[in-house]
């Protein structure tokens, strides 16, 4: 490791090099110098970024524009240059490197600890909103291609099915029924942005508390972090993503489902964190689909984990064998329960608007 840090333009010599969070796709190391100083060293995992250099350009393109509305360094990541000049280090043997300055006096957390954490993970993404608002988002790149394309998730389903590699089909025969049922949805949002009702914005598209790093003593928000899947996209799946994921009462993978709802306490919480941060930034209609968001981005994440259980558990990490059947559960008793609660969730989005 030491041919890779020593090519970047590092303050003091390094002391110390180990292994840092607990993200899936890229290799994450914390580098410390004797300065002392601290960096976050990461190898770009090329065979889920199949363009990485485009990639990167959106990072620089989107830092920088971040960096010109607000120029604390703690509030926006800062790529480290190579001694070469460049921005990310590449090697011979088709390996990607980057080096961020990593946010002091600062903490990530997994999951929220009490409304608030939530809240303030909603200021962030807002923030993140309300600085982008003004950027082109059709001059980005789609680092993967069709990710928030809910149509293409279910025709990815079909496909499955269809092909029944696993030979699991029969078994799961009520849960197909129950996303097959609400396939005709699934195109909604994507249809009114061809329509132009909705705009293209910048969207960071894995909108977890984890994606936020927060200040170790206010808890409140530095900076956003992650930003490899920032792309064109609609502000309703990023504000969807967040209450899928943060204002369920239960793990993704839990299989008591009896503990699987949706906290309008934690809905309520995001939205009025978010909403607040992004200001007058989103339209009236962008403002109205935000609920239809948070069920497709629900819908949406099933019907991937129902079609990776299909195809014999491929692409998401398992550590029993129907891992992935209960995480498909566990995202169609939130819808069901989404769908109960429609209407203090539309009442609650419009009260933060105002």
């Amino acid at each position: 490791m030491e041919n890779i840090y020593t090519q970047f333009l590092l303050e003091g010599n390094p002391v110390s090099l180990v292994r840092y969070g607990n993200g899936h796709i890229n290799d994450t190391y914390l580098l410390l110098t004797d300065e002392p100083h601290a960096y976050i060293l990461q190898r770009i995992n090329s065979r889920v970024f199949s363009d990485v250099p485009k990639l990167m350009d959106n990072i620089i393109a989107v830092t920088n524009h971040l960096r010109r509305q607000d120029d604390n360094p703690r509030h926006v990541l800062t790529l480290v240059p190579t001694k070469a000049g460049d921005r990310y280090l590449t090697l011979e043997t088709g390996e990607y490197w980057r080096l961020y300055e990593f946010v002091t006096d600062s903490i990530c957390l997994d999951k929220p600890e009490n409304a608030h954490d939530l809240m303030q993970s909603g200021v962030a993404f807002g923030v993140f909103q309300n600085q982008m608002a003004d950027f082109p988002a059709q001059t980005l790149v789609e680092t993967i291609p069709h990710f928030h394309d809910t149509p293409d998730r279910y025709r990815q389903l079909h496909e499955a099915i269809r092909e029944n590699r696993a030979g699991r089909l029969t078994s799961v025969s009520y849960e197909l029924a129950f996303y097959l049922q609400r396939e005709s949805e699934a195109s909604a949002l994507m249809d009114m942005c061809r329509r132009g009702e909705l705009p293209l914005r910048v969207t960071h598209n894995d909108t977890k508390l984890n994606n936020v790093m927060l200040d170790k003593r206010l808890r409140t928000p530095l900076c956003v972090i992650d930003l490899d899947t920032v792309m064109p996209g609609l502000v309703a799946n990023d504000f969807g993503d967040s209450i899928r994921f943060g204002a369920s009462t239960a793990a993704e993978d839990e299989k008591d489902l009896s503990k699987v709802s949706l906290s309008l306490e934690l809905l309520e919480a995001f939205a009025s964190g978010f909403l607040g941060a992004c200001g007058n930034r989103l339209t009236p209609a962008e403002l109205e689909t935000l609920p239809l968001g948070a069920k497709l981005m629900t819908l949406e994440c099933g019907v991937r984990f129902l079609t990776d259980y299909l195809n014999g558990d491929t692409y998401f990490h398992i550590a029993r064998p129907e891992h992935n059947l209960d995480r498909t559960r566990t995202q169609m008793t939130l819808v069901e329960d989404m769908e109960r609660k429609w209407r203090d969730m539309e009442l609650i989005i419009r009260q933060a608007a105002r």
